[in-house]
């Protein structure tokens, strides 16, 4: 596997002192990490340490009280950014899919391109036809989402992320909605993603999937990355005893 941070140059997330509190409750306690071209880094750690919060501030659907985010050299957290154009580089995947359920698949993924991109209603079809086809669900174009199974609609979030022509991807948690036996699909599609070379920042239980694609783990608990390094040191490895007690639990 390559090493996607050998260029200090390509440097496609930076965040900085991060901090952020929900009213007394802080969740971020000042995080720093560099996301590099290329790079796939997979994030865990126990439920409310973080993780979610932290992408979530990365693509400015939370506000940060400190600190700075910047996206290939764009910061976010300026609030001057026009945060169109943020989102028309950066991807988000959700965990409960966020598709509209009065429009078809299509428009799902249509919609995005002429809101934020401007595209035209056809060159928006085109592409959504064509991001379709890359997650297998051509066939599903004109269906509307609760006619879907969770993992072909989470994989029309993937479509939709990948119709913007993004130059990374967030992930948050894509798969603990689904139930086990459609999990394997939208990791496929997320496996592709990442031997093409999509930049990606993935939130996730699945220990395998970080295991086979991660170039990069990264373990939060209590809002503070705890360690991190490649899979073979934090997976087999651990420095660190909460990472050990993490692992216990999910392996």
């Amino acid at each position: 596997m390559t090493d996607a941070r050998s260029n200090t140059s390509e440097v496609m997330i930076r965040i900085s002192s991060l901090k952020k509190s929900f009213g007394s409750l802080e969740v971020l306690k000042g995080i720093d990490l560099d996301v590099h071209r290329g790079e796939k880094v997979v994030v865990l750690g126990p439920s409310g340490s973080g993780k979610s919060t932290m992408l979530r501030c990365i693509n400015a659907l939370e506000v940060p009280d400190s600190g700075t985010i910047l996206v290939d050299g764009v910061e976010v957290t300026n609030r001057r950014t026009n945060l169109n154009h943020l989102r028309e580089h950066l991807g988000m995947v959700f965990q409960r899919f966020n598709l509209w359920p009065h429009k078809t698949v299509l428009e799902n993924v249509m919609l995005g391109q002429m809101v934020v991109s401007g595209r035209s209603r056809a060159e928006a079809e085109a592409k959504a036809m064509k991001t379709l086809e890359r997650v297998g669900l051509a066939s599903k174009a004109h269906d509307y989402p609760v006619r879907l199974s969770g993992g072909q609609q989470q994989r029309v979030g993937i479509a939709r992320a990948l119709a913007m022509d993004p130059k990374a991807i967030l992930f948050d948690e894509p798969t603990s909605a689904l139930d086990p036996e459609l999990v394997g699909e939208v990791l496929s599609v997320m496996k592709s993603l990442a031997d093409e070379g999509m930049t990606m920042v993935v939130v996730t239980h699945e220990i395998g999937f970080a295991r086979e694609v991660a170039d990069r783990v990264i373990f939060m608990d209590g809002g503070v990355i705890v360690e991190q390094g490649c899979p073979e040191d934090v997976l087999v490895s651990p420095r660190e005893e909460r990472t050990r007690a993490f692992l216990k639990r999910v392996l």
